[in-house]
């Protein structure tokens, strides 16, 4: 666990971690999950150096059900020319148009 958690992420961690054990992922799954989870809970509280996501968010996710936020950082990668002024709906058919 990374040294700038706190006790109650630590906890957190274990908790989300067994939780995820007790619904059958493997361990390797479980803890990823689990420490995308503190690390998620820490930056929305900004306790992190970036308060934003440079994910493009889960690939399984449909891209209606990511964040705009998300959808920006997928559309950067995929180099979509006026992605700051568009919104969801037109990133995502642009995202779709791209792929």
């Amino acid at each position: 666990m990374p040294q700038a958690w706190s006790d109650k992420d630590e906890r957190q961690y274990e908790h989300v971690k067994r939780s995820e054990r007790q619904r059958g992922r493997s361990p390797a799954k479980a803890k990823e999950i689990a420490a995308r989870t503190v690390n998620s809970q820490r930056r929305d509280e900004g306790r992190t150096p970036n308060r934003t996501t440079q994910g493009s968010g889960n690939p399984r996710t449909r891209l209606e059900q990511r964040t705009v936020e998300q959808l920006r950082n997928r559309a950067a990668a995929l180099d979509i020319d006026g992605r700051s002024r568009m919104r969801k709906a037109e990133l995502v058919d642009a995202i779709r148009s791209a792929q």
